[in-house]
């Protein structure tokens, strides 16, 4: 990242920093998913005790809920999932968990939401479950704005294998 990025709203602050990460990792996503991305960062950038979390327990409750409850508690997982394999991966390593295991949970969490949703959001989740790894490719691409690379050559390794990220085998080419 060259320079500082300044926007006239925190709004077009995230969206100039995604469109840069899309750009620096060569993927690049619809207007639907960037929205989203733009929107989740938007939303979360001041909650950072959300890394408190335990996904697959928040996860397990969902599945003991109905209406509402189950589609915010479902959204919340599958949104900390995006996040924490996506900006925070280190936090897996600090909870001895593999990155794939925000990555499954996220991607569940999604589809489950399409299968209950009303008609539109069921479009929109499984496009998130389906773009899980794209999206988590360019949030790893907005952290390695500064030329640091995010992960390990051995977790970009097993990310990979374990989700076919090609932000993590791009690393491994560049390292």
């Amino acid at each position: 990242m060259s320079q500082l990025i300044l926007g006239p709203t925190s709004q077009a602050q995230w969206q100039t920093l995604v469109l840069e990460a899309q750009s620096a990792c060569d993927r690049q996503l619809d207007e639907t998913l960037e929205s989203y991305l733009v929107l989740l960062l938007m939303r979360f950038a001041d909650r950072p005790e959300c890394t408190a979390r335990i996904m697959a327990e928040d996860f397990l409750q969902s599945q003991q809920m109905q209406g509402s409850q189950r589609v915010d508690c479902l959204r919340e997982v599958g949104d900390h999932c995006l996040l924490f394999s996506g900006l925070f991966p280190r936090l897996a390593e600090r909870r001895l968990v593999s990155i794939s295991y925000f990555v499954n949970i996220g991607r569940s969490s999604y589809r489950q939401l399409a299968d209950v949703a009303g008609r539109q959001r069921a479009v929109l989740y499984g496009h998130l479950s389906d773009a899980f790894i794209v999206l988590m490719d360019v949030l790893h691409a907005m952290r390695g704005l500064n030329g640091q690379p995010l992960l390990t050559p051995i977790q970009a390794m097993e990310l990979w294998q374990e989700t076919g990220s090609r932000r993590c085998l791009q690393q491994l080419g560049d390292g």
